[in-house]
């Protein structure tokens, strides 16, 4: 970052002996402190006199009452009064004029401090607007910071929603530190019929990015297994298998890889609210060993439609989603009644014990019973801790990014030894969730008190990663969108955030690497192993 950025920083220590040497002043005198902003925007001072409102100031992104990693990157917002001409933000010592846009660009290096000095603790954010007769002063809000960091990398797919055709979409990763983003891999930003590719499944071991993979489609075609700073493509493709591997799981320590294996189809609606829906019309689990580059099936069954596969942090049980094909379609199977029947696809939670020394499964075991509750789960994620299992609950199947009724829900697996005699908690996480937006496409962060998810609470129509704090007693709080440089970032990006995968470390293997193995080497097939 340029030493512009901080150039205009003042410390703490002298807002403070200013604001002591402050006289009293009342009626129609106005006082001033000039100083030096924790802003790039222009200098500024902090008005003494105003008027106070009972009213919040507009702002985007919607920051008011989060809480935030002590680590992340500074939330600059925008705020938006006709009747105002300048703004003043301050928090806590840090002090920050807006551009002539009314938008904040706060100093790194003061912000850091800040945020550093206040973990545990609350910030208060007080925002000055200059009207015609004078200043006010919004509705004050707090930030509170948390002592718990958040992992310095976060990696996701951009895509536009309708993804018709396979052009300007890829892996992008940003640095929640500040606001780097670099690209993992992206395809081609004109449409090329010859090299027409998408690019998805995006997954990491344990967060780490040593091992790492993703699935290239159609042109191109393979998954790109990655060690380190190298790439291989393999196929995994037998006539004893369903089809390739779609949704993945690294195992937290061994070299392998749990895969859904679907037969996925859409439907579009044509007047229905929700115009797109992805459905499975079949669906297996298959276990895929990096190292030996053999596959071999897990679970195989007609009538059960199972995806979504997910490790425990132990390693020792394998979490996934399941639904029973609709007894009219068992006997009588077409596409034509699979797309008729798509609100009919309820899913359960289940698991299944797995030894690492024989490296075999266990009997499968109900988790969550999602379809006595009239409702279908999807996208089972285990805390780091081994404690709570995090999914999403919708109305209806299992591709929920499209789905409204999509919720996030937490049930305790493991409960701490002074709840031991406590009934089972299983609930929605209901500071988080947003109504009739689909939440979804959630994960942990490494230490388990962070979730970032898509959400589309912004505009209704992109996903957009929301970070959401899981506190000590298993409740999430609200949550607050990916913070940008320019607050209206998201507003004019034309994409969504698909897949949010944090991870500690950054990605090692560079775009060169992925491009030329991609383009330039054929898929190794994987041998089928019983």
């Amino acid at each position: 970052m340029s030493n512009n950025y901080h150039k205009l920083f003042i410390s703490a220590k002298w807002i403070k002996t200013a604001r002591q040497l402050l006289p009293s002043l009342t009626g129609g005198v106005w006082g001033w402190v000039f100083i030096l902003a924790a802003c790039t925007s222009r200098p500024t001072s902090i008005p003494t006199t105003f008027t106070e409102l009972k009213d919040s100031a507009e702002i985007y992104p919607e920051y008011r009452d989060v809480t935030i990693p002590p680590n992340i990157a500074p939330l600059n917002f925008k705020v938006s009064d006709a009747d105002a001409s300048e703004f003043v933000v301050t928090m806590n010592d840090l002090v920050c004029g807006a551009s002539a846009d009314g938008k904040f660009d706060i100093d790194s290096v003061a912000w850091r401090q800040l945020l550093t000095g206040a973990k545990g603790k609350d910030l208060t954010v007080n925002i000055y607007g200059h009207r015609e007769n004078g200043w006010v002063r919004y509705l004050p809000y707090n930030l509170h910071v948390a002592e718990e960091e958040i992992d310095s990398y976060l990696s996701y797919r951009l895509i536009e929603p309708g993804y018709e055709l396979y052009r300007q979409l890829g892996l992008y990763q940003r640095n929640l530190t500040n606001f780097d983003e670099a690209v993992i891999y992206e395809n081609n930003r004109t449409f090329s019929n010859e090299d027409n590719h998408c690019v998805n499944c995006h997954n990491y071991q344990a967060y780490d990015t040593q091992r790492m993979l993703f699935h290239v489609r159609a042109s191109h075609g393979g998954t790109i297994i990655i060690n380190g700073t190298d790439a291989h493509k393999i196929a995994i493709k037998h006539d004893s298998i369903l089809g390739a591997g779609v949704y993945p799981s690294w195992h937290p320590t061994l070299p392998l890889v749990a895969f859904s294996s679907n037969k996925t189809g859409q439907v579009f609606h044509i007047y229905h609210e929700e115009k797109i829906e992805v459905l499975d019309e079949a669906s297996d689990l298959i276990l895929y060993d990096a190292e030996k580059n053999t596959v071999r099936n897990i679970l195989r069954s007609k009538n059960d439609l199972e995806t979504f596969p997910c490790w425990t942090p132990d390693g020792r049980r394998l979490y996934y989603c399941s639904a029973r094909m609709p007894s009219a379609l068992i006997d009588n199977y077409s596409t034509e009644m699979m797309a008729a029947s798509y609100d009919s696809l309820m899913y359960n939670i289940y698991s299944m014990p797995f030894d690492p020394d024989t490296r075999t499964f266990g009997a499968p075991q109900l988790e969550v019973d999602a379809v006595a509750m009239g409702k279908s789960a999807s996208v089972p994620r285990v805390s780091p801790d081994g404690r709570y299992l995090l999914f999403t609950l919708g109305d209806y199947g299992q591709f929920h990014i499209w789905h409204k009724s999509a919720d996030l829900w937490v049930k305790e697996i493991r409960p701490t030894p002074d709840h031991e005699e406590r009934e089972e908690r299983l609930y929605p996480l209901s500071a988080t969730n947003a109504p009739d937006v689909p939440d979804s496409y959630h994960t942990w962060s490494s230490n388990g008190h962070w979730i970032v998810f898509a959400s589309r609470r912004d505009d209704h129509n992109y996903s957009r990663a929301f970070i959401a704090y899981f506190d000590r007693e298993g409740q999430a709080h609200r949550a607050f969108m990916l913070p940008q440089r320019d607050p209206d970032y998201n507003t004019l990006l034309l994409k969504s955030y698909n897949v949010p995968e944090p991870t500690k470390i950054a990605v090692q293997v560079n775009f060169e690497t992925l491009k030329h193995v991609v383009y330039h080497t054929d898929a190794e097939a994987a041998e089928y192993k019983e």
